[in-house]
C-alpha cells in the first residue's frame, strides 16, 4: 500500500492513464467493499480495499491523514463518495432478482441478482461505481470518511486540495435520478439548570424550560403542511436528558436537536430565529452545513442527462430533503456538481438494504460516459 501523505495538494495537477475496468471487476470491488464492515471511525479496511483496487490498476492513491483515500488525476472532474456506513449488520449475499422482492427499476426490467448488505445503497454502492469509472477514465477520485456523522473526511477534504473543475458526489438517486439540491444542517445542544424543590412547586424546573424552548421552536418554524417538505425547516429533538443533580440540590437538563434548512433561508437566520424562543437557559451550536441547490443549466447536469438518455432512460431531477457532503463541496468550490449513484435511497440505513447489480452496472456506464464528457472526450 502507497504510504499516508499529508503534505501532497497535487490533485488537480496530476494526470493518469485510463485503463479499463471490466463489470466483474467493478462488481467484485462493489461486493468486496460491501463484506467490508465499515460504520463511521471504522473505514480503514475498506479503504485498504480501494487502494488496493486503484494500485491494480496502476493509479497513484494514498491514504491522508484522516483516512481519505485520494488517486489524483484529470481534475476535469473529481468523483468523490463516502467510505463509511451506519451500524448494522445485514448478511452479504448475491440472490436472484424474483426471489429478492426487490423493487429497484433495473431489477424489475431484466431480473438480474441484487446484492443484500449494509451499505450497499449507502454510498457503498456509488461510492464503487465511481472508483471504476475513475479507472476507466482517468479522473481524480477521492474516498472520503466519516460522512454519516461530522464530514470529517470531505471537512479535511475541501481545505486540503485545489477546486477541480467540477464535482460529482456519490449518494443514491437511482440510475436516472440527478440530485441537484439538499437541505442544510443544523444541530445545537440546549442546557439547563435549575434549583432543586418540591414537584409540587408551579415553578418550572430544568427540564420543563428545555422542553418549553423547543415547543417554541417547532412553533416558530410551523408551515403549511401543503409546502415540499425541501422548503420548509424541520426541527426535530433527537435526545433528551435531566433530572436531579448528585447533591439534590438542582436540577439540570439537556437536549439535542437538529434543524433542516431550505435553500431559500440561510442557517445564521435559522439560528437566530431558534435563539429568539430562548427564555431560560443556553444553546450551543455544532458547526453548521450549508444548504445547496445546483442548476440544472451546468455542464455537470447537462452531461448526466445526455448519458442517461443514451442508455435509453428518462432524466429526473431530484432535491433531497436531507443533507449530503456535497452541501460542503458547494460551499467551499466555485465549480458545478451534482450527486448520483445506484439505489433506491428510501433503503438507506434500512434492514433491507439491496442493490440491484444491473443497476450498479448501468450506473458506471452512466459515471463513465459523464466522465468522458467532462474531459473533452467522445460521448
Amino acid at each position: 500500500m502507497s504510504s499516508t501523505m499529508t503534505d501532497r495538494d497535487t490533485d488537480s495537477d496530476s494526470d493518469a492513464d485510463a485503463a479499463s475496468v471490466s463489470t466483474d471487476d467493478a462488481r467484485q470491488l462493489l461486493i468486496d467493499l460491501v463484506s467490508t464492515p465499515s460504520p463511521s471511525g471504522e473505514e480503514r479496511a475498506a479503504a485498504e480495499h480501494l487502494v488496493e483496487f486503484f494500485e491494480a490498476h496502476d493509479r497513484e492513491v494514498w491514504l491522508d491523514e484522516v483516512g481519505n483515500v485520494r488517486a489524483p488525476a484529470d481534475d476535469s472532474v473529481l468523483l468523490t463518495s463516502h467510505i463509511d456506513t451506519v451500524p448494522g449488520e445485514i448478511p452479504v449475499e448475491v440472490e436472484p432478482a424474483d426471489e429478492a422482492d426487490v423493487e429497484a427499476e433495473v431489477a424489475e426490467e431484466t431480473g438480474e441478482d441484487v446484492l443484500w448488505g449494509r451499505g450497499s445503497v449507502d454510498a457503498t454502492g456509488p461510492l464503487a461505481a465511481m472508483a471504476a469509472a475513475a479507472v476507466s477514465t482517468g479522473v481524480s477520485f477521492v474516498g472520503v470518511v466519516g460522512e454519516e456523522t461530522n464530514s470529517r473526511g470531505a471537512r479535511h477534504l475541501v481545505e486540503d486540495r485545489k477546486a477541480p473543475d467540477a464535482v460529482v458526489n456519490g449518494e443514491p438517486s437511482g440510475t436516472t435520478g440527478i440530485t441537484l439540491g439538499y437541505r442544510g444542517f443544523l444541530s445545537g445542544t440546549y442546557v439547563a439548570t435549575s434549583e432543586s424543590g418540591h414537584t409540587s412547586r408551579p415553578e418550572p424546573n430544568a427540564i420543563q424550560h428545555a422542553t418549553n424552548w423547543w415547543t417554541r421552536v417547532e412553533s416558530a418554524f410551523k408551515q403549511d403542511e401543503y409546502q415540499p417538505v425541501f422548503e420548509r425547516v424541520t426541527t426535530k429533538p433527537v435526545a433528551i436528558n435531566g433530572g436531579v443533580t448528585d447533591d439534590g440540590l438542582s436540577v439540570e437538563a439537556t437536549l439535542d436537536a437538529q434543524l433542516r434548512v431550505p435553500p431559500a433561508l440561510d442557517i445564521e437566520t435559522v439560528r437566530e430565529t431558534a435563539e429568539a424562543e430562548l427564555e431560560y437557559g443556553t444553546v450551543s451550536w455544532a458547526e453548521p452545513i450549508p444548504p445547496v441547490m445546483e442548476s440544472p443549466r451546468t455542464e455537470v447536469a447537462r452531461a448526466f442527462r445526455t448519458a442517461i438518455r443514451a442508455a435509453d432512460s428518462e432524466p429526473r431531477l431530484l432535491r433531497k430533503t436531507g443533507t449530503s457532503d456535497m452541501n460542503l463541496y458547494a460551499g467551499a468550490w466555485e465549480c458545478p456538481m451534482a450527486t448520483y449513484g445506484p439505489g433506491n435511497s428510501d433503503l438507506d440505513h434500512a434492514p433491507n438494504e439491496r442493490l440491484s447489480l444491473a443497476e450498479f452496472d448501468q450506473s458506471v456506464a452512466v459515471l463513465t460516459r459523464v466522465a468522458t464528457t467532462l474531459t473533452g472526450g467522445e460521448n
